[in-house]
């Protein structure tokens, strides 16, 4: 299996390439600049241990061609609808992730959520029904996901409109050795985002005595 993440060469997705890698899912790494994603493939790879999947650099187009299935976008909401529009026509017949946050421009402790209501619904109108857009990993640290010796610390809320789309984005948010669980249709998503910029308030606060903090549901005792 191959996946692709377009903006990989972000934080967030050099940390999902990493971890997938490592699970032994093969990556394409879509960035704008294929040289560049080249580059930091390479730089990937030394980090991974030995039986590791590969992860390839290439341009964005080359890297959704490259999928077999699963496409996880990993740009700034800014770029956000320029990306799809210029890779819809590629994503026919494919799971695109939607992993982005509308994060207030110059106060990332606050949202700013488009018209549709979340940057996932904002993805599905801009797609079309044809194309499921699953939104999920909105809510972990890029920081934890860059350090290979840290466990991930927190469950994965998975939203999206298509049922069977859904289920293959849980197992796929699986193999990372996380709990994931279906938060519904796209329309949650408009709490799950905003989620993020509360962790990002605590995780920067000098009243809180840790960082990279994540969520997680919580079994009763009783």
């Amino acid at each position: 299996m191959k996946i692709a993440i377009i903006g990989g060469t972000g934080p967030q997705g050099q940390g999902l390439a990493l971890r997938f890698a490592r699970a032994g899912i093969a990556v394409a790494l879509g960035s704008r600049d294929g040289e560049r994603s080249a580059g930091i493939a390479a730089e990937l790879m030394a980090k991974l241990p030995e039986g590791a999947a590969p992860i390839e650099g290439l341009d964005n187009a080359g890297a959704t061609a490259a999928a077999d299935e699963m496409v996880i976008l990993a740009v700034p909401f800014s770029a956000h609808n320029a990306t799809l529009e210029a890779l819809k026509p590629g994503l026919a017949g494919k799971i695109l992730v939607d992993i982005v946050v509308p994060l207030k421009e110059g106060d990332p402790k606050k949202v700013e959520m488009p018209p549709e209501g979340s940057a996932t619904e904002a993805a599905q109108a801009l797609l079309g029904d044809d194309i499921p857009v699953i939104g999920a990993l909105h809510n972990v640290s890029a920081t934890t996901l860059n350090n290979l010796d840290w466990p991930i610390n927190c469950d994965i809320l998975v939203c999206g409109n298509s049922l069977p789309a859904r289920k293959k984005v849980i197992e796929l948010v699986g193999a990372l050795d996380v709990q994931a669980y279906n938060a519904g249709d796209a329309e949650a998503a408009r709490c799950i985002e905003a989620i993020t910029p509360i962790l990002i308030r605590q995780n920067i606060s000098k009243a809180v005595p840790f960082t990279h903090a994540g969520i997680r549901i919580w079994a009763p005792e009783h």
